[in-house]
């Protein structure tokens, strides 16, 4: 397999689907016929790519994707739940990290995540989701954090932290409680999607908005990205702080001075992401 870092259009992973483009990554689940369902080898798989992408510089965005009309049923019950229940705690506890450890790695890689939701995206799924940066959901989008309805506590791989932020603490506490379906239009109303977007529009959607981010200041956005999750649990004057910090960091950046250039100019600023 070659390593993502290095080759990112020859990256191929063995548990999930990749292409790579003119700086954009894109990633479905590979096994439609069961709605996507993760194993323990593709959440493994998935964790170290999105560890290795801070150091990929020439991946610009990611595209987290639906494939055949479904983004992910989660845990797969046969390769995963069935397995668990046979589990020691040290065993139980060593998976439960390494499922939050994907979660840490998508929030802790610098390119912006675009999630494109269509069908499930239930359990695993919706906290891939809820990880994403942005999310767009296709009108058909059912996302349910339903980890209550199979005998477990809705505080899985940093729900608990991040939905409320999103949505808010009482629309969180139902969902984390009952286990019960979010509609697009609900997650629209509520903050979790950006826009619900027809399905046979919503991967152009997607990859048009990738476009977008892959044309802006890309050491500047891996900022914005850093700074929004850093800032979760600072005071207002270290927050203000570390952004000038990170502002003065952006201003030594040749992107900045193009950006100067073209105002100048009267042109539009040509980003080259340095």
């Amino acid at each position: 397999m070659t390593h993502p870092v290095s080759y990112p259009e020859d990256y191929k992973p063995e548990h999930f689907n990749w292409s790579f483009e003119d700086g954009i990554g894109e990633i479905t689940l590979a096994r439609p016929d069961r709605k996507n369902p993760l194993t323990f080898a593709s959440y493994a798989e998935l964790r170290d790519l999105f560890r290795a992408l801070v150091y990929a510089k020439s991946v610009h965005v990611i595209v987290f994707g639906s494939n055949e009309g479904n983004f992910c049923s989660g845990g797969d019950v046969h390769d995963i739940i069935g397995p668990l229940t046979k589990m020691n705690m040290s065993e139980l506890l060593d998976f439960t990290r390494m499922t939050g450890d994907l979660v840490k790695a998508m929030r802790g890689c610098p390119q912006p995540i675009i999630a494109a939701i269509d069908g499930v995206s239930v359990g695993a799924g919706a906290i891939i989701s809820m990880a994403s940066d942005i999310r767009y959901a296709s009108p058909e989008a059912k996302t349910a954090f339903l980890f209550n309805r199979v005998g477990l506590a809705g505080c899985d791989m940093g729900a608990c932290a991040m939905l409320p932020r999103i949505i808010g603490q009482g629309r969180a506490s139902e969902l984390l409680f009952f286990g019960r379906s979010m509609s697009a239009l609900e997650g629209a109303d509520w903050g979790f999607f950006n826009a619900v977007i027809p399905a046979d529009e919503l991967h152009a959607h997607a990859m048009a908005q990738a476009k977008r981010l892959r044309q802006g200041p890309t050491f500047a956005n891996g900022i914005t990205k850093n700074q929004l999750n850093m800032e979760w649990d600072m005071s207002l004057d270290t927050a203000i702080e570390a952004e000038a910090q990170a502002q003065a960091l952006c201003m030594q950046t040749e992107d900045f001075k193009r950006a100067y250039t073209a105002f100048a100019a009267r042109t539009k600023p040509v980003f080259e992401g340095d």
